[in-house]
């Protein structure tokens, strides 16, 4: 692949400007539940608003820099939340809560967090994985998973951002909003909340609906799930992409005048345009309103390296592309001539990687060779009852592996096995490189408020293990844990 170096860092460079220009005029309006009708900003000239949104991918962009993309895990995502994040507000507070006390993601955004993990907080913090795989949706989607489970588990917040994320890196070489949206809903499962909510903006905007009228029905197709969430706000998103009919300020104004999570509709509209068409369909009053610095409100800049521009910003983004794609093999170079890329047809995300169906999963890091987690069927237990621990693995190279899984239970627990295998073959299929086993674990006459299995997995032929706790809770009926 050649990319042209001029056209990246105009589309990077819109990316980042849009999302200053769209967090900074809806900011002032976020959490208002009307239809607006604002016309433009409403703050300062040269002042940019602090926003979350743009605030946690300078923390991904560093841990890509001091790790590398393949290193760069929902482990060591949890990590860097945990050293540089300052806000505690909804699922970030859950998030971060949950692993203090040693829970890994995705467990870490599923636990306790029935209600924020369907929230906002991870489809806003996606352009990073765009513009790192531009035109490879189906890594940036990988990495947007990556990153929304540390907070939101499996919920619809995770589907939010997969879908996001892969359209924002179609976007670099597709201008068809309707092809980009088959690309970003290829990502989620066609049955959940954000796929609906998308789908229904789709129907009604092909139906010529008024879009105040569309705004409502999305509203109360949504309102189960109460506001400052996902699917109606990335769908107030994808309504000002389609009414707005390519004009960047009427998107913009319909996105934000939807309402709800103002700040976030208006900055990843302005994101998505930016990605789309560069820095040419942004318009110069409102680019030059803005100016070009960054303004940070929810990080610790301490020991973080600060990004103050968003030229530096384009810039830092600019030179880890090569390195991100090379490590899944597609050799990359910046070219001063034509876009050159062979034909590629990317794959769902699902098809790559057997997810777990709940966010009570456990990752065990450091497996080169195999993707392998355990997953539960519940997480609070009390006594006498049972919990099922499903262990799976996804063979990454091309020798066949036999996994041994060993617990150690706490006192007075029993398991039906405390050690089980798992043969998997290599690469010669999706199905035949996959493989599970499951162990029924039974609580004793007592249950502690947390509970740990340590749980080692080894590979025959490999020198590596590692142990890894699994948490089970004693069941609670306190519906505010935090």
């Amino acid at each position: 692949m050649k990319l042209n170096r001029e056209m990246y860092l105009d589309k990077v460079r819109a990316c980042w400007t849009g999302k200053n220009i769209g967090g900074t005029m809806g900011a002032p309006f976020e959490r208002k539940t009307d239809i607006l009708d604002i016309t433009g900003y409403t703050t300062p000239k040269g002042a940019p608003l602090p926003n979350d949104d743009l605030d946690l991918q300078l923390i991904w962009l560093t841990a890509v820099e001091d790790f590398g993309i393949r290193n760069t895990t929902p482990h060591v995502l949890g990590n860097y939340w945990l050293d540089y994040v300052t806000g505690l507000w909804n699922e970030y507070g859950v998030g971060m809560a949950n692993m203090k006390m040693g829970l890994l993601p995705p467990y870490s955004g599923e636990y306790k967090n029935d209600f924020w993990k369907h929230s906002n907080g991870a489809w806003i913090r996606t352009e990073i994985w765009a513009c790192l795989f531009p035109g490879f949706p189906e890594l940036a989607a990988q990495y947007a998973y990556h990153d929304a489970c540390v907070d939101h588990g499996m919920g619809e917040g995770t589907y939010a951002a997969m879908f996001v994320a892969a359209l924002e890196s179609a976007a670099f070489f597709e201008k068809d909003i309707r092809k980009l949206l088959e690309v970003g809903l290829s990502f989620i499962p066609s049955d959940c909340r954000m796929a609906q909510a998308v789908n229904l903006v789709c129907d009604m905007y092909d139906r010529k609906e008024n879009w105040t009228d569309t705004r409502n029905a999305l509203v109360k197709l949504c309102e189960d799930l109460g506001w400052f969430m996902a699917p109606a706000n990335v769908g107030f998103v994808i309504l000002g992409l389609l009414y707005g009919e390519g004009d960047y300020k009427k998107s913009m104004l319909y996105a934000i005048n939807c309402g709800d999570d103002t700040d976030c509709t208006g900055a990843t509209i302005g994101s998505i345009m930016g990605i789309m068409s560069g820095m040419d369909c942004v318009p110069e009053d409102w680019a030059e309103y803005i100016g070009d610095s960054i303004v940070s409100v929810a990080i610790d800049h301490s020991f973080l390296r600060r990004c103050e521009s968003v030229t530096e910003l384009t810039d830092r983004v600019y030179k880890q592309v090569p390195s991100c794609l090379m490590a899944y093999g597609i050799y990359m170079e910046y070219t001063d001539g034509e876009t050159e890329c062979e034909e590629y047809k990317y794959t769902p995300y699902r098809a790559t990687l057997p997810l777990p169906i709940s966010g009570y999963a456990v990752y065990f890091p450091d497996m080169v060779h195999a993707l392998v987690f355990a997953e539960l069927d519940k997480a609070e237990i009390a006594p006498g009852e049972s919990v099922n621990i499903t262990f799976k693995v996804q063979n990454r190279r091309a020798d066949y592996k036999q996994m041994r899984v060993q617990l150690q239970l706490p006192e007075g627990w029993t398991a039906d096995k405390t050690e089980a295998s798992v043969y998997v073959q290599h690469w010669a299929s999706e199905q035949e490189r996959l493989g599970e086993t499951t162990i029924k674990v039974t609580v004793g006459e007592t249950v502690n408020a947390e509970n740990k299995i340590y749980a080692k997995v080894s590979f025959t032929g490999r020198p590596f293990e590692t142990i890894q706790p699994i948490y089970v809770f004693a069941k609670s009926d306190c519906k505010a844990f935090y």
